[in-house]
């Protein structure tokens, strides 16, 4: 909103032409979705507190945990709002990009929002059923398979294809498969994420990970010289997705303020839910998808953990690989404090961020 409000003043006032740079409405963003944080973060978690809104630990799960009972939760509340207001704010807005990572965003905060309610205020111990969120997952991903295929964003010749890495303007075009990819992406990154919000400060650490590696890929596809230079699809106007991307790593990181151990505050599915929504946005609007695989990497681990862990037990007499799934409470059963568990795939997902990155020269 400001680009459209101060940057046409810029024949008469040439202060005005930073409006125009990416790198500061990105900065900015980044800096009000701290503010946003910083500013209610605190009054949000007396309120939910207030409300009784708080977190049902499982009974099956680690015996440490039980002392988390009656955290307030929903928390995602305050990311989404600290994600959105930003992008608004600092974003331009007459190009679908901003629109489209926002529907991801708002829609899987929606479903995790109804989730949450469920939980906590109609006491419904597994929440929203699974195939009706489900439904919302898929649904979501028909409506932006759509819209990518039928009005593309940035250039129409990738409307279907996604960028191979470590190939030099490698693309794969999945054609009419696309749409039915694009539903997989939304469903598996946002349920992937989902799983790993167990531990205090896990998932949005990595959130905010992958978060800043999609940006410098926002930033660098979004340029037609970085984009020649590296030999990658040049996307125009895909850089506002930078924008995005540093309002999602100020909400990140506002958030962990609150939310690392012991934790204030959950996020809930609330903010699992529409995280994983926003990661994968940012991925199929960059046609990235085969990178959110190294990016999301810990994610992909975590959500792998819990399927080898039910077939297992299905399959093998009732016989588990780990000795608890999710993968995170594999290894706090073996002893290693939750702090360790999560500084540990914190640097796993630096890790990966770094090995993703580096796909861009290595081709």
């Amino acid at each position: 909103m400001f680009y459209h409000i101060f940057f046409p003043l810029v024949d008469r006032i040439g202060f005005m032409r930073l409006f125009s740079f990416i790198t500061f409405r990105s900065a900015w963003a980044a800096i009000t979705a701290l503010l946003i944080c910083f500013l209610f973060g605190a009054w949000l978690v007396r309120m939910l507190a207030r409300w009784q809104l708080r977190e049902h630990i499982r009974p099956d799960g680690p015996a440490t945990h039980l002392t988390k009972a009656g955290t307030p939760t929903m928390g995602g509340l305050l990311i989404l709002a600290a994600i959105v207001v930003p992008s608004l704010l600092w974003s331009r807005l007459d190009t679908s990009y901003t629109w489209i990572i926002l529907l991801c965003t708002i829609w899987m905060g929606i479903v995790g929002f109804v989730d949450d309610y469920l939980k906590t205020v109609k006491d419904y111990p597994k929440g929203l059923v699974a195939r009706y969120k489900l439904l919302g997952q898929i649904t979501l991903g028909l409506v932006v398979g759509t819209i990518m295929v039928v009005w593309p964003p940035g250039d129409a010749t990738y409307a279907t294809a996604t960028m191979l890495p470590f190939v030099a303007d490698g693309m794969l075009d999945f054609g009419a498969l696309y749409i039915p990819v694009i539903v997989l992406v939304i469903t598996a990154t946002s349920n992937a994420v989902n799983l790993t919000d167990g531990l205090d400060g896990l998932a949005i650490g990595l959130l905010g990970i992958a978060g800043l590696a999609f940006t410098v890929m926002a930033y660098l596809t979004g340029r037609v010289d970085t984009a020649n230079y590296l030999n990658i699809a040049y996307l125009p106007e895909s850089g506002e997705l930078a924008v995005f991307g540093m309002a999602m790593i100020g909400a990140c990181l506002g958030f962990l303020w609150f939310n690392a151990h012991p934790a204030q505050v959950f996020m809930g599915d609330t903010g699992s839910m529409a995280l994983g929504g926003a990661l994968a946005g940012m991925a199929l609007l960059l046609k990235k998808e085969l990178l959110l695989l190294i990016v999301g990497g810990v994610f992909v681990v975590e959500a792998a953990s819990v399927l080898i862990q039910v077939a297992s037990f299905r399959w093998r007499g009732g016989r588990r690989v780990f000795r608890m799934a999710p993968l995170h409470h594999h290894f706090e059963l073996m002893g290693w404090h939750e702090s360790k568990v999560v500084i540990r795939f914190w640097i796993l997902g630096i890790l990966l961020a770094l090995v993703s990155l580096t796909t861009f020269k290595i081709r």
